[in-house]
């Protein structure tokens, strides 16, 4: 069985306060891997960054003063393209997600998980941290970021971020 996770395609990220171009672009390509992974019965599990309205109390808050993702707020949904269905979100309070290590953990003494891959925002945050953390969770697994289903803050920490994850020996495709 393959996983994909689908790091943080939210509102604010894409189109709102902290959103792209290169977010929006990237939509489509996301919304069709999700279909591919459905399509051939993998997993497919969402993280979703979420904070509360005391985030500019908080370290990243006072590292990021831009609030964003707050919870219930239209910010903080997926973005309406991509369909959760019956898949497992996680609501994750900082750029790398413990529950979502936990969720695979669980999944590879169920399952025999062929391999994990991650798409999603942003690249140079959230994507690299899960990435980083799938890797160690699951040392033998095959951890793939895909470049065309990402974006980052800018194109160069995009870059830079992919080039870090493969050193890792974590396989990046599409670049």
């Amino acid at each position: 069985m393959r996983i994909l996770i689908v790091v943080d395609m939210q509102n604010d990220f894409v189109d709102g306060v902290l959103g792209s171009a290169q977010a929006k672009a990237i939509v489509p390509a996301v919304v069709g891997k999700i279909a591919e992974y459905r399509s051939s019965g993998d997993r497919v599990v969402f993280t979703r960054d979420t904070h509360g309205n005391n985030y500019l109390d908080t370290q990243e808050g006072r590292k990021l003063p831009v609030p964003h993702c707050i919870r219930e707020s239209y910010g903080w949904q997926i973005v309406p393209q991509i369909d959760t269905l019956d898949s497992l979100v996680i609501d994750k309070p900082s750029f790398g997600s413990c529950s979502l290590m936990e969720v695979l953990n669980n999944m590879e003494k169920v399952y025999d998980v062929d391999s994990v891959e991650i798409v999603g925002l942003c690249t140079d945050i959230c994507v690299i941290s899960n990435a980083m953390l799938a890797k160690a969770q699951l040392p033998e697994v095959p951890v793939t970021v895909d470049a065309s289903c990402c974006a980052g803050v800018t194109p160069e920490s995009h870059e830079t971020a992919l080039s870090a994850m493969e050193m890792c020996q974590i396989d990046i495709i599409n670049r």
